[in-house]
């Protein structure tokens, strides 16, 4: 795939390598600005079309000091990832040499979009897709501040900068697009939450509302029970775990290393437009010889975007 201002996404990567240390973008070449694309158009949807894979996972980040560091857990990663082989994948947490170890995992049909969250600190919330079944028509990102465009901008007192990445997909199956937003909510300020959810939902009714939408991401507040929950809700989506017509196991989302809880807290969410129809919704408990290859489970969907 070209893009006019600029060469492949892949060689754009190996271009944005190698002035990592000062440009905080990844993934994608070099531009923050919103990028169009124009795939062609094919005729209607086929009469049999599989459901689109969806997952929201906490990557966990490298630089953790403990027994279960990238180098042990990227084997395991690389496991799920092949087993599950999603379409699309909202990750929380990556950092650049993580993300380009799962590019490489994956193989050479999975491209991904994102940028860091601030120029000291190259963290993303990347979107990996399948290029066999999506195709990229823009993106853009945003910051969860009074600043949105702002890069690093962090304005209601949260940890870290926060932000999202979004991504306008075709699907090239069901020749049809829709939005993915990815984020992830700060960690400790409940305040920096809600005012996240908020902008998060004026963003939201900008967008074309005749497109389905999914929002994935590690929210750091509980479903059913968290104001960011509502308000995200009001905003017109639905949580797809309420929506599913089937479900694996029910496990809290974070772990933590610690023996898994049957039907605990949920704070990783996929949400949607209420057009969609999800097939079945699940938490991940996959893991080899003991080891996970995250302290978050990923939540996965099977669904069909109306």
């Amino acid at each position: 795939m070209t893009d006019s201002s600029g060469p492949t996404r892949r060689a754009g990567l190996r271009t944005a390598l190698a002035v990592l240390a000062t440009v905080p973008v990844l993934g994608t070449a070099g531009s923050s600005a919103t990028r169009h694309e124009s795939p062609a158009r094919g005729p209607l949807r086929p009469a049999t079309v599989p459901p689109l894979k969806v997952m929201t996972f906490n990557l966990r980040y490298t630089g953790a000091k403990d027994a279960h560091t990238w180098a042990v857990r990227r084997p395991v990663m690389r496991a799920l990832l092949h087993r599950a082989a999603p379409h699309v994948i909202g990750t929380q947490e990556g950092l650049p040499a993580q993300l380009r170890d799962i590019e490489a995992d994956f193989g050479p049909h999975y491209d991904w979009i994102g940028k860091g969250r601030s120029v000291e600190d190259p963290e993303a919330v990347a979107v990996f897709y399948d290029t066999r079944r999506l195709a990229p028509v823009e993106h853009a990102h945003f910051w969860l501040s009074d600043t949105p465009e702002v890069l690093g901008s962090n304005t209601w007192g949260a940890d870290y900068p926060r932000m999202v990445t979004w991504v306008r997909f075709r699907d090239l199956r069901a020749r049809q697009e829709f939005y993915l937003l990815n984020t992830h909510l700060d960690n400790a300020s409940q305040y920096a939450r809600v005012r996240s959810a908020d902008l998060i939902a004026t963003r939201i009714a900008g967008l074309d509302r005749s497109l389905p939408l999914l929002l994935t991401g590690d929210f750091n507040a509980i479903a059913h029970v968290n104001p960011v929950y509502d308000r995200l809700l009001d905003a017109g989506l639905v949580d797809t775990w309420d929506t599913a017509r089937a479900h694996g196991g029910a496990y809290a989302t974070y772990h933590g290393y610690k023996p898994l809880t049957p039907n605990g807290d949920r704070i990783d969410w996929i949400l949607a437009t209420p057009g969609v129809t999800v097939h079945r919704e699940w938490t991940d408990t996959f893991h080899l010889d003991g080891q996970y290859p995250s302290d978050h489970l990923p939540v996965q969907a099977s669904m069909t975007l109306e």
